[in-house]
Formats: structure tokens, C-alpha cells, sequence
């Protein structure tokens, strides 16, 4: 397995334009690669898919199981792809017991480090930063930088001769450029989706790479990665239903890759339609899945989708298993009232009401087990990242007992009405045993 971990000392440092940038510069090059995404981001893998056109998946370090890391990066990167990781925050940032970082998951994987070094507010200080990132952690290897926002050519010699005291590699200089600035909103970067003039943003940063980076030297230090054995088949999260309907466009957008193709490996047939064009579920579909995504953006298309609803209504008359997470559930619920405080009824299959008026942030790795084994059996990892309230929760039975990531107790959280549940928890992976 070849490739490397794309890394920063921290957020906002420019990793997302630069991975974007190698991914489209190694394609027009005509080598295979397999993006990825450290961490528990929904909205970073699906810009990787537009870059290279292949699919992206997440390796999450804390919360999925090392057996099942190993085996979905040989799996991606075999065929001789290039297996290419972005990590998310900085190279040492975990979850809030300190675990789960891009370099646990570079050591995991056996992946060089790339650092990309926002260098728009400084000079020769670059290397006493880059020399203790190489330096902090013996099983992490920083190979060699891409700096970032460089100003000028002299800002460029300083920065090359402070780093040539240390002995780092530059791989490549990135001029600071307005242009290459992506927008975002509540939750992260606005949608690929949704980016107008993606193609040539993505264009921009390709021609980025390609004059400033030394691509031929970056490659030749990819190789070697550890092929770890996996043995025998890693069970992924059990699927919620045999033949499957997941809902899929810009307002529900959120799902993992690992998550869909381990149903798949699992033996779950997958569908796909769009509420906001007011399609309906399969109607032989057993399971209906509303993964996460930005409802409250979009909730008066989504409450005068009558078919929706109706397909919704009748999936759930035929007993067919519906789960929601994140915005998902909130559309399950009785209303969502946006940032206006406008009232949008949703589909009324679980008494919840939901807000964005008064919007509170909710962040974090979550371990929960359900509260009985009638919808799920197994304890699993999750993650929480939203903005809304619940104003209102009726009668309906609990689904999960969840913790944090230093084992806080959050009580109960989630409902369950016969065939029906959701809660604001995106499911990653069954915990081990051990856990």
C-alpha cells in the first residue's frame, strides 16, 4: 500500500485547497489515487470526490476499530492506488480525551506526513515550528513540507533557508492567493454540491500544486507504507434492513462511504432518492435511511414535498424500518422551525420539534448502546455536530444511553416509536468488545 497523510499544525491552514489541488494534478497525471479523510467530516470527502472521481472514505482513529482501518485502506488503495488522507484539524488534535489524532492514524497505517505550513504570518520561525511537529512523537514521520500562503520570492527564500538549518524537505511553495478560499457555513465548508464554480476552483488549486509542487519527489517518498494483514472478513455496522433506501441530495447529504459500502459487503441491497425533488422510498424497501445533511436550509421544500411524505408515510404502514440521523431525525419529527422561526411541518412520524431560532452548538465523539436490542443491538461510536434545539419530545421510547469522549454521562438521548428512530448521533462503527 502506497501513499501519505496530509497534515497541519492546525485548522484553517489551507489542507483541504492543497489535497484538492494533488488530487486533480496526480488524476491529469494519470495515476490512480483513493482519497481520504481523517476524522468524522461529511462535507470535505465529497469535494475529494470531485477533485479525483473516486470515491472518498473516512479513517477515523477514534472511533472506528484498527482492524477495520487496515482493511478499508488496503481495500482503497489496492490496484496500486495511491492512497492520499487528509487529516482533519492539526496533526496531533484528537478527541477530547486525546486520542483519535492524524498522527494515531498515520502510525496506524504506517503513512508518511506531509505538513502544509500556513506561512502568511511568519518567516524564519517556520523551522522551530516544523522541527517540533517532525520531532514530538517518534512514530509519526513528518517527510517534508508544502508552505502555504507564501507572500513573495523573498518571503519564499527566507522560509526555504530557515527549513534547510533543520534538514525538512520542501516539496512545494503555494503563493497566497484570494482565489483559493473555499466558503463556509454553520457546519464547515458550504456543500460541493452546492459551489457554483467548483470545477474551476478545483482547476485554480491543480495549477496551484502543479507550478509550485514538486510532485515527482513527493511520490518517491509515498512508497513503503506498511501492508498490514487483516484477517479474515471485519464486520462492518449492521445494516438496518436488507434492501435499503437512502435518501440523497444537498439537504441530506451527510452519510459516510464506510458506512453504505459496509451494508453492501454485508449483503444489503442500496437505493437512492431525493426528497427535495420529492421522490419517494422504494416500495420494496424494508429500511428507509434520512441521513444528515441541512433540512433547516431547505424545510419549506421538504414539508410541500407531498409525495415524499406520502412515500415516507406508507414505507412506515408497511412496516418498513425508518431511521434518522442529525437533520434526518428532525425531518421525522412533528415540526422544524428555521433561523426565521418560521414552523415547517415535517412528517410527523415521532414527537420531536426542532429549532434553529435559537441555535446552541452540540460537538463531539459520542460511545452509545442502545437502550434495547428492538432496533439496534450492539454498542457503537458516533459523532454530534449540530446547531439545534429541541423545544419539544412526546411520548416514544428512548434509543440510546450515550456517553462523551472522556465517558461523561449524556442520559438518554434519541427516540424510538415502533418502526420508526432517530437521534442526533451520525453512527461510525460497533465498538469492540473490549470497550
Amino acid at each position: 500500500m502506497n501513499g501519505f497523510l496530509i497534515a497541519a499544525p492546525g485548522s484553517g491552514s489551507g489542507k483541504t485547497t492543497v489535497t484538492l489541488g494533488l488530487l486533480r494534478a496526480l488524476k491529469k497525471r494519470g495515476l490512480a489515487v483513493a482519497p481520504g479523510k481523517a476524522g468524522p467530516d461529511y462535507i470535505d470527502p465529497a469535494f475529494h470526490a470531485a477533485a479525483s472521481g473516486q470515491i472518498c472514505l473516512n479513517f477515523d482513529p477514534w472511533a472506528m476499530r484498527g482492524a477495520l482501518l487496515r482493511a478499508n485502506a488496503a481495500h482503497h488503495a489496492s490496484g496500486d492506488r495511491l492512497l492520499i488522507v487528509e487529516a482533519m484539524m492539526g496533526l496531533f488534535d484528537g478527541a477530547a480525551d486525546g486520542s483519535g489524532s492524524p498522527a494515531d492514524l498515520a502510525a496506524l497505517l504506517g503513512l508518511n506526513v506531509v505538513l502544509v505550513v500556513d506561512c502568511a504570518k511568519t518567516s524564519h520561525s517556520v523551522a522551530a515550528l516544523v522541527s517540533g511537529f517532525a520531532g514530538f512523537r517518534p512514530d509519526t514521520e513528518v517527510v517534508g513540507v508544502i508552505l502555504n500562503r507564501v507572500g513573495s520570492d523573498r518571503h519564499e527564500v527566507m522560509l526555504r533557508a530557515a527549513l534547510d538549518g533543520i534538514a525538512m524537505p520542501v516539496f512545494g511553495v503555494i503563493r497566497s492567493d484570494p482565489s483559493l478560499h473555499l466558503p463556509e457555513r454553520h457546519l464547515g465548508l458550504v456543500q460541493a454540491g452546492e459551489h457554483g464554480e467548483l470545477e474551476a476552483f478545483i482547476e485554480r488549486a491543480s495549477l496551484a500544486v502543479e507550478q509550485g509542487c514538486d510532485l515527482d519527489a513527493l511520490l518517491a517518498l509515498s512508497r513503503g507504507t506498511r501492508p498490514d494483514a487483516v484477517d479474515g472478513a471485519v464486520p462492518p455496522l449492521p445494516p438496518i434492513g436488507q434492501r435499503i433506501a437512502v435518501a440523497r441530495d444537498i439537504a441530506f447529504a451527510f452519510s459516510y462511504a464506510h458506512v453504505l459500502r459496509g451494508w453492501q459487503a454485508a449483503g444489503a441491497e442500496l437505493s437512492f432518492f431525493s426528497p427535495l425533488a420529492d421522490e419517494v422510498p422504494s416500495a420494496h424497501a424494508d429500511a428507509v435511511y434520512l441521513p444528515g445533511g441541512y433540512p433547516e436550509l431547505h424545510a419549506g421544500r421538504i414539508a410541500a414535498a407531498g409525495a415524499f411524505r406520502n412515500g415516507m408515510l406508507d414505507a412506515h404502514v408497511r412496516g418498513a424500518r425508518i431511521f434518522g440521523e442529525c437533520g434526518g431525525y428532525m425531518v421525522l419529527g412533528d415540526a422544524l422551525i428555521d433561523a426565521e422561526s418560521a414552523v415547517h411541518p415535517m412528517l410527523g412520524l415521532l414527537p420531536l420539534v426542532t429549532s434553529y431560532a435559537a441555535r446552541k452548538r452540540h460537538l463531539g465523539y459520542r460511545r452509545i448502546r442502545p437502550v434495547d436490542g428492538t432496533f439496534f443491538s450492539r454498542p457503537m461510536t458516533a459523532h454530534e455536530f449540530h446547531y439545534a434545539s429541541i423545544v419539544s419530545e412526546g411520548a416514544a421510547d428512548r434509543l440510546f444511553v450515550a456517553q462523551d469522549a472522556v465517558g461523561s454521562s449524556l442520559g438518554v438521548v434519541g427516540l424510538r416509536r415502533g418502526n420508526v428512530a432517530g437521534s442526533f448521533m451520525h453512527l461510525i462503527d460497533i465498538q469492540d468488545d473490549a470497550v
